[in-house]
Parts: C-alpha cells; structure tokens; sequence
C-alpha cells in the first residue's frame, strides 16, 4: 500500500485475532476495499463502472453454471436442450435471459469503464500495469462472448461461428490449419460445440483471476481522479469504506434496475430473431450479423474492399485485430504529461467530436446491411480510429498548451463547491430580488 496515512486491520475480537494470524484473509480484504485503501475524494459516477463489471461477472458465471447443468453439447441435442431450459426447466427462462443480457450488461459496463481511461488518462504512469491487464481482460471476454454465442446453435450461432473462423483462413501458411484447429474439423459440427462450450465455462473463471490482478495493479499506485493530479496526503482521500461502497451501492441500483427491466420486459431487443431457428448448413441467412458489441470491429473488417499487395480479406482481418492491440501500446503513444481531458483542451475535441463519434459510426455500420453509404461511412471511421491513436495523439501531445492544473485534489473540490456555492448565492439573490 502506497498511502502510510491509511488506516490498517487490527482485529479485536480473539477469534478474529486467530484467524488474521494464520490466515491474513480479512486484514487482505479490509485494505483492499474497506477503511485501509484511501481513495480520491473528488471521484465521479464515472468510476462506479468497475464494481457493475464485478457485479456482471458475477452474474454471468452464477448463470452459466447453472445452465451447463441442463445444457447439451451435441448438435442433435443443442437445439432442444436451449428449449428444454426455457420451457421446463423450474426458472429457466429467468436464467437463460439474464444470461443472454448480462453479457451486454458486461459489454456496455467495460466500454464506458475503458472510455472513461481513455478520457481522463487512466493508462498513463504509474498505470500502465492496471491498463494493460485491462486490455487483456476486453481480449478474454470477447473470446468468451463470441464461444457463448455459438452454443444456442440457432442459424446465426453456425454461421457466425463459420464466418469468424473463416477469418483466420485469410492468414498466409498457417491460417487454414489454424481454422481447422479452432473448429475441429473443416466445418462447425460436433467438436466444434464441444470446445467452444469447454472454453466458454472455463474462461469466466480465468477473467475473473485477472480481473483481481487488475485490482491488485490499482491499488499499488492508488486510483486515477478526474483531475488527474496526484495524491498529496489523507486530505485528498476519503475512505473507500463507508463513502464509495454507498456511492457504488446507487450506481449498481441503477444499474440491476436497468437490467432487470431488460430482462422482464425487452428479453430480446438486444438478440438476433434468425437465432430461434435451428442450424441449417445449408441455408445461408440473408443478413449475417454478430452480437452488437461485436459491430464495432465487424465493421473494420468489412471496410477494406479493394486488394492491395494483400487481399483485401487479410487487410480487414489485419485491422479488426490491430484495432485492440493498438490498446496495448497506448501508454506510450500519448506523452502528454497532463492526464484528465479536463485540462487538455485540443485532446478535448478531438476525442468528443473524433473519437467517439468515430466508434459510434462503426457501431451502426457493423450491424447495418453492406451499403454504399455505409461502406463509405465504415472506411472513413475506421481511418480516423487508426489516425486517432497513430498520428493525432503523438502531435497533439507535442504540440498542444494545457490548461492550469490544480494545485491539489482538495483544491480542485474546494474551488467547485466555491462555484456551485456562488451560483447559488446569485440564484438566491435573483429570487429575493423578484420577491420584492
């Protein structure tokens, strides 16, 4: 711990006092989430991100669990098995939706949690560890997300689970062995479904071992703050426990009162409706789609046309990938030393009106049918994607004048409840004045 003004566990009670001793379990818990890890005390709602992708982890391996006890892993059975768990089974289509749902729950949570790093620099030293491990947890849970989805073994599981493996048979030399490797065979069939399901019940386990060394990579450095000045003593910190557990309990509120109604009410939206049909090798669907948050990448992928020294499949499959490896080395590409966008008023408008409408086009593009405009609009998102990282990120932080920092955390709170507390002083007096 890197905070010695932090309150340490001293157990008082003689049993509790045993066990710190042969086992330091609750003095390892109390200083990791309780009153011995101080946190900043200026941290907004956009930092109780991380405890919904807890919670949604924990959501989706409970599940998982109990469907893999009624699921059947055979192509004759798969099917039936699906709708065996939603007709008869005791709670079964509670625990299949929530399922299905709480993978997007966990999507829309690891988006937001990861655009809020990009924003406020959250990958900067001495983050870079914290950062990288989060990069390998997004890599995971879309390898586990995109198995998951094949198992329903609908039209949309066999031909997506066709199309993405297909993609690796555009690699030189070793793509088509590697193709025939990941399916079993020359075609989704029997180990296709055998492995993907293996894989897809074990890998939740693997996220959630490093998900806890990403915790661990926080807490040695402390959290990142929207101000992104560094601590400079227990008055820039409040404990974790009573103050942020309370603000994360609301958000998680929000957050399963959200997801509840998705699940009592709109099971399906965020589904595709050729999925409740079961697999036909020989019947292509006329719009083949992955899941939504997938259609970021799908539509990089389906940006490159043209051949140029490389087919233009090879380039596609060449640029989804580098588009999450290029999250690697991101530390590295922005070497402005301020960190919170706040302060980095040409960084600012490149990633509002840049960035994220840049993500958001390639989002609709991925799930929209192949266009013209579409087309037009997927090419010119995915080069300022690439631009952003490559090129804009590298000069702006060379070139571009930031703003004042704070001199403190506690500064910087100060000075906005001396804002906040001014406009309300001038409301108050505007009012009094209409009164008279």
């Amino acid at each position: 711990m890197s905070f010695p003004w932090a309150r340490h566990y001293q157990p008082k009670h003689p049993i509790m006092r045993w066990i710190d001793g042969k086992l330091p379990l609750p003095r390892f818990v109390y200083n990791a989430t309780g009153g011995g890890y101080p946190v900043p005390r200026n941290l907004n709602y956009f930092w109780n991100f991380g405890v919904l992708n807890g919670a949604a982890l924990l959501i989706q391996i409970v599940t998982g669990i109990v469907l893999a006890m009624h699921y059947a892993a055979n192509t004759e059975f798969t099917f039936d098995s699906i709708v065996h768990i939603m007709r008869d089974v005791n709670g079964g289509w509670f625990i299949r939706y929530a399922h299905m749902n709480g993978a997007s729950l966990f999507f829309i949570s690891v988006y937001i949690h990861m655009l809020r790093g990009l924003y406020f620099g959250s990958y900067k030293a001495p983050r870079e560890m914290a950062w990288l491990i989060g990069v390998v947890i997004l890599l995971l849970l879309m390898a586990t997300a995109f198995m998951g989805y094949v198992l329903p073994w609908g039209q949309v599981s066999f031909w997506g689970a066709q199309v993405i493996t297909g993609l690796f048979g555009a690699i030189p030399i070793v793509g088509q062995p590697l193709q025939t490797w990941l399916l079993g065979g020359y075609t989704p069939d029997n180990a296709t479904l055998n492995r993907f399901f293996a894989l897809h019940y074990l890998l939740p386990f693997v996220i959630a071992g490093v998900a806890t060394l990403h915790v661990w990579a926080i807490h040695i450095p402390g959290s990142n703050n929207p101000t992104g000045v560094d601590v400079e003593g227990p008055q820039d910190t409040v404990p974790f426990h009573p103050y942020y557990t309370a603000k994360d309990g609301f958000s998680l509120g929000v957050g399963m009162t959200i997801f509840a109604a998705l699940i009592f009410f709109w099971p399906n939206a965020l589904g595709h409706p050729d999925n409740y049909t079961p697999a036909n090798p020989m019947q292509t669907p006329a719009h083949i789609v992955p899941e939504w948050y997938f259609w970021p990448f799908y539509a990089i992928l389906r940006s490159f046309t043209a051949d140029f020294i490389l087919p233009a499949k090879l380039w596609g499959v060449l640029a989804m990938f580098s588009s999450i490896f290029l999250l690697f080395f991101l530390p590295w590409l922005d070497t402005s030393l301020v960190r919170s966008g706040h302060y980095r008023p040409l960084f600012k408008k490149f990633f509002w009106f840049g960035l994220v409408p840049s993500i958001l086009a390639l989002g609709y593009c991925g799930g929209a049918p192949v266009e013209p405009l579409n087309l037009i609009v997927s090419q010119v998102a995915t080069a300022y994607y690439f631009a952003h990282f490559l090129i804009i990120l590298p000069l702006v932080a060379r070139f571009e004048t930031p703003l004042p920092l704070p001199t403190s955390i506690t500064a910087a709170v100060l000075q906005a409840q001396d804002r906040r507390l001014g406009r309300g002083a001038s409301a108050f007096r505007i009012a009094d004045r209409n009164a008279d």
